[in-house]
């Protein structure tokens, strides 16, 4: 297996130095950065499995830093900030980081945190899936505001026809909404639909799988209308999907 890659974002050198040893000693390559530019740069070389983010990146904002990466990847970050970073740690991870570690930390802690994101990153991986036949109205698909989904098949089609690509898990949260039309989830309730472990209240695995689910099927991924968030509780689908078969067999 390659050697995963590592970047750490600091602009403090003796905590950049701190962790690349640790992580070294660990058998990671590790890359190193201290400004926005140097992450974008390191995106731009060598894509990282895995990002380490100081919040607190003195001239420049964290979050920000947090918020350009999560626009255009989704590789796990684990933010970094200091123990009374309180809102800071809070807004991080709704902005879809998957975990947080805060100063002073041991290298035990780091190292546990590193393996265990990887591990759920591994996890939703995407799968290679053999490219379907075209599908026809009577092919038993279900019809999810224009959206043709095979669960059995684990096929989406986009409303243009394309088939996207979903991981195992990805389509493991679509089935639980899809099982439970118009009705409130809990994030609890959604990790015990999907097989999730090691669930903790402050573990994002659900949100950003619900973030990654709806960049494939909302129509404006900025204005979600078919899987809303419910405040206070966790997330529901709007619609019902309807049977292609019983569709085409209604309409004969």
């Amino acid at each position: 297996m390659a050697q995963q890659r590592i970047l750490v974002v600091d602009d403090d050198a003796k905590i950049r130095t701190l962790l690349r040893r640790c992580l070294e000693g660990d058998g990671y390559i590790v890359d190193e950065a201290m400004t926005s530019q140097d992450v974008r740069d390191a995106f731009a070389t060598d894509m990282p499995d895995l990002v380490t983010l100081d919040l607190n990146l003195g001239a420049e904002d964290g979050l920000n830093v947090a918020r350009e990466i999560r626009r255009d990847h989704e590789v796990p970050i684990i933010m970094v900030t200091g123990k009374d970073d309180v809102i800071d740690r809070v807004v991080g991870l709704e902005l879809g980081a998957d975990d947080y570690l805060t100063k002073p930390f041991h290298v035990r802690e780091v190292l546990a945190r590193v393996h265990s994101v990887l591990r759920r990153a591994e996890r939703h991986a995407p799968v290679a899936v053999e490219p379907a036949p075209k599908a026809t109205s009577n092919d038993g698909l279900l019809d999810l505001d224009g959206l043709k989904i095979g669960l059995d098949q684990m096929l989406l089609i986009d409303r243009t026809g394309q088939h996207c690509e979903l991981t195992t898990a990805d389509f493991k949260l679509l089935a639980a909404f899809l099982d439970n039309p118009q009705k409130p989830l809990s994030r609890d309730r959604l990790m015990d639909l999907i097989g999730g472990h090691d669930w903790a209240p402050l573990d994002r695995t659900i949100d950003n799988q619900v973030a990654r689910l709806r960049k494939k099927i909302e129509r404006d991924v900025s204005r979600p209308v078919l899987i809303k968030t419910v405040r206070g509780i966790g997330y529901m689908l709007t619609a019902r999907a309807v049977d292609q078969g019983c569709v085409s067999s209604n309409t004969a």
